[in-house]
């Protein structure tokens, strides 16, 4: 379980002041980033090691809603792995006062740039074993 901060700036806002639905795939994106710098690796060298992870599924589950200036934890974990896919469970809790504002899943495939599956448990285990080893089990 890994944990990154946000605080929801006005641009992430409607007329409202609630955080738009949009915003929360690209607060899973900030997380998933993080955690993968926070277990040993960043995303660029994962890149330059050949192996690139589009997203396949995404899954959001929204609670309640998020307003401008809200402090926000976005909390992930890595919930399967395979030789050739990945997927990362996401809350999003707002620290004031507490609550969970949404739930929601990402599921990724890894490729090469040509867009063919790579099996990295394979070809790149020290990369396989890095993300085995942040596996929630």
């Amino acid at each position: 379980m890994y944990t990154s901060k946000i605080v929801v700036r006005y641009a992430e806002t409607d007329q409202m002041g609630i955080a738009h639905h949009s915003n929360y795939p690209v607060w899973f994106e900030v997380a998933r980033t993080d955690f993968i710098k926070a277990s040993g690796i960043s995303y660029t060298d994962v890149e330059k090691a050949g192996i690139i992870t589009p997203l396949t599924g995404l899954t959001v589950r929204y609670k309640q809603a998020a307003f401008y200036e809200d402090e926000l934890s976005i909390r992930i974990k890595l919930t399967r792995l395979t030789p050739v896919r990945l997927e990362f469970s996401y809350e999003v809790i707002r620290e004031n006062p507490r609550a969970l504002i949404a739930t929601g899943t990402t599921s990724h495939g890894m490729v090469g740039k040509n867009l063919v599956p790579v099996n990295v448990k394979k070809e790149h285990p020290e990369i396989y074993r890095m993300f085995e080893e942040s596996l929630d089990k």
